[in-house]
């Protein structure tokens, strides 16, 4: 994966949509994946991934989705049962999108578990009095992972299936879906992979003479 440590505080209105990470060397980064699923899988990871674990605590889970693209003002109840089955659903989620990205098959039992958190009633939203988007009560653990869950699967069978991707720096492992209206993006952020990469070419292009 990048080299990415952990996501900043949620952006202030009028900032373009994503996380903020920030590198090994202390840089701060804008990184969109373009849908809320995707989001989770910035938290850790199955396997190896693991090492980038931040979810430990049902605080942890509270403060994940207050950075996430759901709308501000969710008050969550969260206990460690919900943080658990968070991280199973993230680690299901994890190669589902990597095979997706790739083009291969998705295996039934991660599958089973995105439909089962799925099968959950989700976060509900309604309108205030003011007309703001507001939330419904009752918005616990198992319906923001089913909320999760269920953008996983209109991710997975909607108009941008085909458009979702693995950054393509030779060390990154971030997972995105491209919105973009030609289609062609390559790296988790411009302003990381994309200009590391850059710099990479160019210096690979460079004769011995000039090196």
């Amino acid at each position: 994966m990048s080299e990415r440590a952990m996501e900043s505080p949620k952006a202030s209105p009028g900032r373009p949509p994503g996380l903020t990470l920030v590198s090994h060397e202390g840089r701060p980064y804008r990184f969109d994946p373009g849908a809320l699923c995707l989001e989770l899988l910035t938290t850790g990871g199955p396997g190896a991934f693991a090492r980038w674990e931040v979810l430990h605590e049902p605080a942890d889970l509270t403060a994940w989705a207050g950075r996430s693209r759901l709308p501000d003002g969710l008050a969550l109840t969260v206990d460690r049962t919900d943080v658990e089955r968070a991280r199973a659903l993230r680690d299901a989620l994890f190669p589902l999108t990597a095979d997706q990205a790739h083009g291969r098959p998705l295996l039934p039992a991660r599958l089973d578990v995105v439909n089962a958190a799925a099968a959950q009633p989700p976060l509900v939203t309604r309108i205030e009095p003011d007309g703001t988007r507001g939330w419904a009560p009752g918005a616990t653990g198992p319906r923001l992972l089913s909320t999760v869950a269920r953008d996983a699967i209109e991710l997975f069978t909607g108009p941008y299936a085909g458009r979702v991707r693995e950054c393509g720096a030779h060390n990154c492992r971030l997972l995105f879906v491209d919105t973009s209206r030609p289609g062609r993006r390559r790296w988790c952020s411009m302003e990381h992979c994309g200009n590391r990469e850059k710099v990479r070419a160019h210096r690979a292009r460079r004769t011995p003479e000039q090196r």
